[in-house]
């Protein structure tokens, strides 16, 4: 590879460039004129590009999936440039010598400890830990080219495998005659960087490697023709089932099939009907049935592109049906895995709960003395630390049922989520009982099965202290957290959470214009019982749908140079979850109460300039009582790190102060109180392109409205207060925009409210004020996001986010009031790029996003891109926080 800049030329001077744009240029100058095929070997070529052609009924997505050999990865990262950047600094010879030196090093370190085997093995691990990591630069090359991609050579061989496996799924799809063919073609297809350095040749009299004519056909393009031809159908035959009541079971079921009649065949679809019907029959109560008793058989010669079908049950031996088994006895050990293995906790609770000649004694515990039937259940224990009427409940089989899976599953599912068990199973013993020949003879025989649920308790308190600290206005602050959970506390099955936090913050003083300390404290409490709390009798038909009472109460302590200011909140909620994937919970109890026990004059001036500006923010620091009632419902198919194709809505609906003319007008009733409603939804699309990239999008609204006017005190900045009639909601219910799960470009709650700006007074001269908290009464935002690895648990992001929060009802702030004609020039938008730490338990993310369009600036600079870093008020917005943003 020759030098790139060897030959000077006098038509590139200096003064023709600026600095900002030399140093990138020169990146992708070097770049480009390093060529790849310095790093393949004699005969090999590069796999250049791959495609696909021909697909048309077929899943284009699982074929593209099948394709053994993929070209470089050029977008969002240039993965082969990279490599070959770190290859530059690639010496293998030096990392063999310094292996040999650490090798030489520690065997002196070894022999000099004699026999101390603390720092013998203290020696040993620090050796082979750097012994490891460089076996792993010689084997895998330095950290620069792990985070790109070695070059790509193309095998033939792969490529055939690639046809074989493509044409195996195609018939597997009904494409029985398909055909697939691979032709490989080398080409040459110049890069952005060879384009450069043409268009610069005049720079280079000596053309780079990368240009020669022998190497410009060692890049190859496999394209892949698909033939799917006619696809084979289904014809459904009648199903051949000897065992009589197995039959009217599937027959029942049928309804649910997932073959349907002149529907394309697919082993696929044939294997989940094989465990449909298995799960059917085992929820019918046939115990033993497997999934190797079902057979699917096909037959292809009866009509030209038909596959007939036909589904055979078989029985498990000649003579010999299938039986049935229900419950005999339900028994259920709330302390198994105490004073003994688990092993000996499952073989031995049959005896030690009641059954059997004599009970069995271990010296360390002695016999379960106390066993409880409640509900038809079976509660064994040393001693009963539950309510065994509420573990009844979650418990859903019973003696007479036959046996289920479904209801097996659930019960687990249901105890699991009490969060009072380490663990708990289900077993089953069978009684011993003759077999039969037929499930339905006129004489039916039964198997009796007994159901043993172990659960192992967790135990009763945790306890959680975490301290850090902030470094916020140019000032350290530490904080600490401390939370402790009780489980069972008054034998219920409850869970009582408590929590304290106590931290001092930096912050701004825009007053006093100095950099100040913030000192909050907190106080959190919450009981959860695992049941709705209601005046009167629920059956257990609610039982399946896992429902939970929580009370909860918080109290929150702010004292700032300029206030000192409480919240207390109560929130009295019933929780339950339709699915897995999907929760409701109803407040009818939401209580808030601000207090604000003292305001500097200067505070009050500041915030009196805000009310006369069209900010409600006054109304933060006054006394306020927020009585409301609410509803959510939370869908979510994607687990704790995103890796799904999922889909996630949150709607969300809340009414306040319906209560208030009862007390608000009571001479006792001295605090503020505000009637509204408030809306919100949410929803969000994670869309699983490759393994390991996603494409994501969210879309965001709300809309929060006063119900009926209020009499409220009104100072002006001249002239006495006044009384006057006003649609007002409590402050905390606006609707804002802009922060780190926002529009991330913008500040949080700064951006908006249409186009409205504040400005400020400095030094004489009139600039805009981003300082200030921006609440609007209609939220419209979303973003859209593209999530992709870059090396082992780092990934990145590009985003683009857009939004602005508007009013509803006319407000002193001017373009700030919601109109069909404009809103849409009144989207604010941002873009920028992300980098977050997924270390599996928690998420770390820095994003930093740019203004692109700012409704809110001079009709001038509302192309805000154009004045990025050029000016202050347009440089980039830095987000850390934890987890991703939606």
């Amino acid at each position: 590879m020759k030098p790139l800049f060897a030959n000077y030329s006098s038509k590139l001077r200096p003064g023709r460039w600026r600095s900002s744009y030399l140093g990138p240029l020169l990146v992708v100058l070097t770049l480009a004129g390093c060529s790849p095929f310095s790093l393949l070997r004699p005969g090999q070529r590069l796999l250049s590009r791959v495609e696909l052609q021909g697909v048309k009924q077929a899943n284009e997505e699982r074929l593209t999936a099948l394709i053994q050999q993929t070209p470089n990865t050029r977008f969002p990262l240039p993965k082969l440039a990279i490599y070959q950047l770190g290859y530059r600094f690639y010496d293998s010879v030096r990392i063999k010598n310094r292996m040999r030196a650490i090798q030489t090093k520690y065997n002196a370190r070894l022999k000099a400890a004699g026999t101390d085997s603390a720092k013998l093995g203290k020696l040993l691990v620090q050796r082979e830990r750097k012994i490891k990591r460089k076996q792993l630069a010689l084997d895998k090359g330095n950290a620069i080219m792990r985070l790109g991609q070695a070059p790509v050579v193309y095998d033939t061989a792969l490529t055939r495998r690639s046809t074989e496996q493509m044409t195996t799924y195609l018939r597997s799809q009904g494409f029985f005659r398909a055909r697939v063919t691979a032709t490989d073609t080398a080409r040459y297809q110049p890069g952005l960087g060879m384009k450069v350095l043409r268009g610069l040749r005049s720079v280079f009299p000596n053309k780079p490697d990368s240009l020669d004519a022998a190497q410009r056909y060692r890049r190859v393009t496999v394209t892949y023709t698909i033939r799917e031809n006619q696809p084979f159908l289904y014809r459904l035959q009648p199903a051949s089932i000897p065992d009589s009541g197995v039959a009217d079971v599937v027959r029942r079921g049928q309804a649910a099939s997932l073959l349907h009649e002149n529907e394309r065949y697919n082993e696929e679809a044939i294997g989940q009907e094989r465990t449909r019907l298995e799960a059917l029959l085992k929820n019918a109560g046939y115990y033993d049935f497997r999934q190797q008793y079902i057979t699917l058989e096909a037959d292809t010669s009866y009509e030209k592109f038909t596959v007939r079908l036909r589904t055979l049950i078989a029985n498990p031996a000649p003579n010999q049906g299938h039986r049935l088994y229900t419950l005999q006895q339900v028994r259920f050990v709330t302390d198994a895995g105490v004073g003994r293995t688990l092993r000996n906790a499952a073989g031995d609770t049959l005896t030690r709960s009641g059954a059997g000649d004599r009970p069995r004694s271990r010296p360390s515990r002695g016999i379960r003395t106390d066993t409880t039937v409640t509900d038809s259940v079976h509660f064994a224990a040393y001693k009963q630390k539950f309510s065994t009427r509420l573990l009844a409940r979650k418990v859903l089989v019973r003696p007479g049922q036959p046996y289920s899976l479904d209801r097996t599953t659930q019960t687990q599912r249901l105890l699991a989520d009490l969060d009072m068990f380490r663990f708990n199973t289900v077993n089953y013993r069978k009684v011993p009982d003759p077999l039969v020949a037929d499930s339905t003879s006129p004489q039916p025989r039964t198997g009796k099965l007994v159901a043993v649920i172990n659960a192992s308790p967790a135990p009763k308190f945790a306890e959680t202290a975490e301290f850090g600290g902030t470094y916020v206005a140019n000032l350290p602050g530490p904080f600490v957290n401390l939370r402790l959970k009780t489980r069972n506390p008054f034998g219920g099955a409850e869970v009582l959470e408590l929590g304290v936090r106590a931290g001092i913050e930096g912050q701004f003083n825009r007053i006093t214009a100095r950099d100040e300390y913030t000192v909050q404290f907190g106080a959190t409490a919450a009981l959860v019982l695992p049941q709705f709390l209601v005046p009167f009798r629920t059956n257990r038909f609610l039982t399946r749908y896992n429902p939970k009472t929580r009370f909860s109460i918080s109290d929150t302590y702010v004292s700032r140079p300029e206030y000192t200011r409480t919240n207390l909140e109560f929130t009295y909620d019933y929780i339950w979850q339709k699915s897995a994937f999907h929760q409701y919970v109803i407040s009818p109890v939401v209580v808030n109460v601000v207090n604000t026990s003292s305001i500097t004059d200067s505070f009050r001036v500041s915030l009196d300039r805000l009310a006369a500006e069209g900010s409600p923010l006054f109304r933060s620091f006054t006394q306020l009582f927020v009585p409301s009632i609410s509803a959510a419902s939370l869908y979510n198919s994607n687990d704790f790190n995103q890796t799904r194709d999922a889909r996630y809505l949150r709607v969300f609906a809340e009414v306040g102060g319906l209560t208030r003319d009862l007390y608000r007008h009571a001479d006792w009733f001295n605090l503020q109180v505000y009637n509204f409603a408030k809306f919100t939804a949410d929803y969000r699309r994670y869309h699983h392109l490759t393994p390991g990239t996603f494409l994501v999008w969210r879309l965001n609204s709300g809309v929060a409205q006063a119900l009926s006017k209020t009499s409220v005190e009104v100072r002006p900045l001249n002239g006495p207060t006044y009384f006057q009639e006003q649609l007002i909601i409590p402050y905390d219910k606006y609707l804002f925009a802009g922060g780190s799960n926002s529009v991330r470009a913008w500040r949080p709650r700064r951006l908006g409210a249409g186009g409205y700006s504040t400005y400020r007074i400095v030094d004489g001269q009139r600039v805009r004020d981003n300082t200030s908290e921006q609440p609007g009464e209609l939220l419209l935002e979303g973003s859209v996001e593209y999530r992709f690895p870059i090396y082992s648990f780092i990934k990145g992001a590009f985003f683009t986010d857009f939004g602005n929060v508007w009013t509803i009802q006319r407000d002193p702030r001017p373009g700030a009031q919601f109109d069909f004609r404009t809103f849409g020039r009144q989207i604010a938008v941002g873009s920028g790029v992300g980098i977050r730490f997924d270390f599996t338990f928690l998420i770390l993310r820095l994003d930093v996003a740019a203004k692109v369009y700012d409704p809110t600036a001079p009709d001038s600079e509302k192309w805000a891109i154009r004045r990025l870093y050029k000016d202050s008020e347009y440089g980039a917005a830095f987000n850390i926080g934890i987890g991703y943003p939606f």
